[in-house]
């Protein structure tokens, strides 16, 4: 019998001092490139939503791409990337968040999520939840109901979970 969570955690790399000295980074880039592995986190993410009406995919850049496309594919649902300023060409919505030294902004076309639609929310990474927060706000701003989020991993030491309390279920397959 597999491990789904096993076979996962074997291919995800630590990292020291990545991108800044005192930061461990998580690589997942090595279950990308195993078919069983790369399948195997999609199926996880997305099953828990499975029937539950999910109607559009909004993934946060860059690595919630990777995710939110394929979950969207397997939802047989629409995706929406929110993107960093200045790389998308239409008008847009916009938010700012915290970052932990400062603040970015992240923006969504502004006629990309309808109002009542429902939507789930992907990255790949939960820590301090500052992404995953502006995402839902861009979502609710739009009008949307937010059916829940999904990650690959959450850092649990560093409670972005709280932070997302207000937009529903939280989803994570791998925690450290």
């Amino acid at each position: 019998m597999i491990d789904p969570a096993g076979l996962l955690r074997g291919l995800i790399k630590d990292v020291s001092d990545f991108p800044k000295p005192g930061i461990v980074f998580k690589d997942f880039t090595p279950l990308l490139s195993d078919p069983r592995a790369l399948a195997l986190a999609v199926e996880l993410m997305a099953s828990p939503f499975r029937g539950m009406g999910v109607e559009l995919v909004v993934g946060a850049e860059s690595r919630g791409f990777i995710f939110g496309t394929a979950i969207a594919q397997a939802l047989s649902t629409g995706f929406v990337p929110v993107r960093k300023p200045g790389k998308l060409p239409r008008k847009v919505r916009s938010v700012a968040y915290q970052l932990e030294y400062g603040q970015d902004r992240l923006e969504v076309h502004e006629d990309a999520i309808r109002k009542g639609q429902r939507v789930l929310l992907v990255d790949d990474l939960l820590a301090t939840g500052g992404t995953l927060d502006a995402c839902g706000e861009l979502a609710v701003q739009s009008g949307a109901s937010i059916v829940g989020m999904t990650v690959l991993i959450e850092l649990v030491g560093l409670s972005g979970r709280e932070k997302l309390r207000r937009f529903g279920p939280v989803h994570t397959v791998l925690t450290y």
